[in-house]
């Protein structure tokens, strides 16, 4: 089922789009609305509304195909084990992903990281405090469906 999937999720103001290439997640974006080209029907996507509903899914079993440097894809394999419901700050992301938090270096690595992550939500950016390719807002209220659903 490759292809451009999308639906509009009020819960969030936006849309959920999500690009499948090879049974992996390519991108996932969060346009204003769904796309009239992209198919609203995709397992995934039903994953994905069950969630906002107030379903707990980590998503860590969801293939995701990562072209980014080495480093990069380190921070972003790290990213997908803090766990759900939980905040972190860039500096003890830095720690799990096995870099320096106190070089200025590691630390504009990881900000990078996230900053480009292609597949926000499936590696939830939104549970970092701090810039992430997840739009402010919906980051917001993603860690909001986070914590109070595990509470």
């Amino acid at each position: 089922m490759e292809g451009l999937y999308a639906r509009d999720a009020p819960v969030l103001g936006r849309a959920i789009q999500v690009g499948i290439a090879g049974d992996r997640v390519i991108s996932v974006s969060f346009p204003e609305s769904a796309p009239a080209d992209a198919d609203p029907d995709h397992p995934l996507l039903d994953r994905v509304f069950a969630y906002l509903d107030g379903a707990e899914d980590h998503f860590d079993d969801v293939e995701v195909a990562l072209t980014v440097p080495t480093e990069r894809r380190t921070v972003l394999e790290a990213v997908r084990n803090v766990p759900y419901g939980e905040t972190v700050d860039v500096a003890r992301l830095a720690r799990l992903a096995g870099l320096d938090d106190e070089d200025a270096d590691d630390l504009e690595t990881v900000r990078t990281a996230l900053g480009e992550n292609p597949v926000p939500l499936f590696i939830p950016d939104h549970r970092i405090a701090g810039p992430g390719a997840t739009p402010a807002a919906v980051a917001e209220r993603l860690r909001s469906l986070e914590s109070s659903s595990s509470d």
